[in-house]
C-alpha cells in the first residue's frame, strides 16, 4: 500500500497519520495526550517515543541513520530475529537478523479503551527470507503508547516443523552523559562479557559505563532501571519472556568508525536490550508461539 491507501485504511483523526519519512520511508505519526511516537514501518522499528510530560525523547535516534531499503536504522527499538547477533550457523547472513531492514506491513490501528494508541505490525515469510532462513512464521509486534511505551513481540510456527529462535528489542535509549549514567538491577547476575573473549563475569554492583561495553547478562531478573542525573529521570524497563538483557555502549573509536554515528554520540546513547540471546534461545513447536514483552516508563526524579 502507498501512503494514501494506509491512511484511507488506519488514520485515525488527530492522533496517528501515516507520513512520508526521511528517505521516503513511510512512517507512523502518533500524537495523543499522553506521548508522541514515530513508528518505521520499515524494519517494523520505534524511532521516538516522548511522554507529555517530558522534554527529551526517550529514544536516541542518531542524525546519521540510515533510512533505506536493506539498511538497519540506528537508533529507537531495531528488532534482531531469528537470532541476535552473528549468524548462528555462520554462513555470511546478516547479524541480528533479517526483520530489522526490510519492510513490515500495518495490521491495524485502534485507540484502546483507556485512552491508548495500540498498532500492530506485521511479517510473514517470503520466498526471499526462505532462502536466507527455511521457516514459515508470523511474526507480530503490538506496540502501546501511552504513559509508558509496551512492545509485545510474537513468533507463531506456522510451518510443519520446530525452529529455535534467539531475538531482541536493540533499544537505544537517550541519555544526558554517559559519564553521568547508571544502570540498576544487575547486581549480582552473572555476564558474558564480550569485549574479553566472552569471558563470563560478574556485576559488582551498579553498571557504570568509562569504557566500550557489550555484555550478555543471565538470569536477569525485572526491573531494570536506566539512572540519568543529568535529565533528572530514571527509565524503568520490565520485561517478560526473557532471561537475558544485553548492556552495550560502542564508546569512542567504534562510534567514530561507524558511519552512522556521530563521534561524539557515544556519550549520549546506551542500549539496555530485552533479548532472548545466548543460553536464553527459545524452542518454538508448529502451530505454537512464543511471546518477548517490554515496557519502558520514565520516573522523574
Amino acid at each position: 500500500m502507498n501512503i494514501e491507501q494506509l491512511n484511507a485504511k488506519h488514520k485515525i483523526a488527530g492522533q496517528l497519520e501515516i507520513i512520508a519519512g526521511q528517505g521516503g520511508l513511510p512512517m507512523i505519526q502518533v500524537k495523543t495526550s499522553k506521548a508522541t511516537a514515530l513508528i518505521s514501518i520499515h524494519a517494523g522499528q520505534v524511532l521516538s517515543f516522548k511522554p507529555a510530560n517530558e522534554a527529551e525523547d526517550v529514544m536516541f535516534l542518531s542524525e546519521k541513520a540510515y533510512y533505506q531499503d536493506g539498511k538497519a536504522i540506528k537508533g529507537g527499538v531495531p528488532i534482531c530475529w531469528p537470532w541476535f547477533g552473528p549468524d548462528p550457523e555462520g554462513k555470511g547472513r546478516p547479524g541480528h537478523g533479517f526483520v530489522r531492514n526490510r519492510p513490515w506491513h500495518v495490521v491495524a490501528t485502534e485507540v484502546t479503551a483507556n485512552g491508548d494508541m495500540e498498532v500492530t505490525l506485521g511479517l510473514t515469510e517470503t520466498p526471499e527470507t526462505l532462502a536466507i532462513w527455511p521457516h514459515s512464521f508470523v511474526l507480530t509486534q503490538e506496540i502501546v503508547i501511552g504513559n509508558s511505551l509496551n512492545l509485545s513481540l510474537t513468533t507463531c510456527n506456522t510451518g510443519t516443523e520446530k525452529f529455535t529462535i534467539t531475538q531482541a528489542f536493540h533499544t537505544y535509549f537517550k541519555v544526558g552523559n554517559i559519564a553521568q549514567t547508571k544502570v540498576i538491577g544487575l547486581e549480582g547476575c552473572s555476564y558474558i562479557d564480550k569485549i574479553d573473549n566472552s569471558a563470563q563475569k560478574q556485576q559488582n554492583g551498579a553498571v557504570i559505563i568509562d569504557s566500550e561495553v557489550d555484555r550478555i547478562y543471565l538470569n536477569v531478573s525485572n526491573p531494570l532501571t536506566i539512572e540519568d542525573s543529568v535529565l533528572q529521570r530514571h527509565i524503568v524497563i520490565t520485561s517478560r519472556g526473557s532471561k537475558t538483557a544485553v548492556v552495550w555502549n560502542p564508546w569512542e573509536k567504534i562510534s567514530r568508525e561507524m558511519a552512522d554515528l556521530e563521534d561524539i554520540d557515544y556519550q549520549h546513547l546506551l542500549c539496555v536490550e530485552t533479548t532472548n540471546a545466548a543460553n536464553d534461545s527459545v524452542e518454538v513447536a508448529p502451530d505454537s508461539e512464543c511471546q518477548l514483552i517490554a515496557n519502558y516508563q520514565v520516573i522523574r526524579d
